[in-house]
């Protein structure tokens, strides 16, 4: 399973987890703009970016890189899509990270969500989608996420998939030291 050549889609009862597309700007722009969302949002390792895009035109560059990264095997990024509101309410980023620290051989993945969504219950159903097969289509043993401290509910939904704390720091490019992870070992 390469989500690069294919990405599959994940759904459950509530929601749709599909490669993202430009169609998915309106919902995602009310992501991003999210004021009490974006401190959640791991940007780790981005270059300074924060994700916090005001615009039309700021979210469709956005989207167009996502798209552009996932076609040249970086990371694939795949709309949250709930099927009651009938939007996209978040994305879900993933991709295998070989590096030299403790979060190599690892799908990191990033969960960017609206902050109506980031409920413990709603979480852990998006997450149930996603977590088990990344393990194959990422070659990985490991699954870590960055959880601040303020995203008690993400904590409790991460807790209850089985992810534990980590005292590790990831090192970005730069030598930054990086915390609040959370990992979740292969079986």
């Amino acid at each position: 399973m390469n989500p690069y050549e294919k990405c599959p889609e994940f759904e459950g009862e509530n929601y749709l987890l599909r490669l993202v597309k430009a169609e998915d700007l309106a919902g995602l722009l009310k992501v991003y703009s999210d004021e009490k969302a974006v401190p959640l949002f791991n940007s780790d390792n981005c270059h300074g970016e924060t994700f916090h895009y005001t615009t039309e035109a700021l979210m469709k560059n956005s989207i167009d890189y996502w798209l552009t990264e996932s076609n040249q095997h970086g990371f694939v990024r795949w709309t949250i899509f709930s099927k009651k509101a009938n939007e996209a309410v978040g994305t879900i980023e993933l991709f295998h990270r070989e590096a030299q620290d403790y979060f190599t051989n690892c799908g990191l993945l990033r969960l960017d969500l609206r902050s109506d969504y980031e409920i413990e219950e709603q979480i852990f159903e998006i997450l149930s989608l996603i977590l088990s097969p990344t393990y194959e289509m990422f070659d990985c043993d490991k699954i870590a996420t960055k959880i601040p401290l303020s995203a008690s509910e993400r904590k409790v939904a991460a807790l209850r998939l089985g992810f534990s704390a980590s005292n590790e720091k990831l090192i970005g490019h730069d030598g930054t030291k990086y915390g609040d992870y959370y990992v979740l070992g292969k079986d």
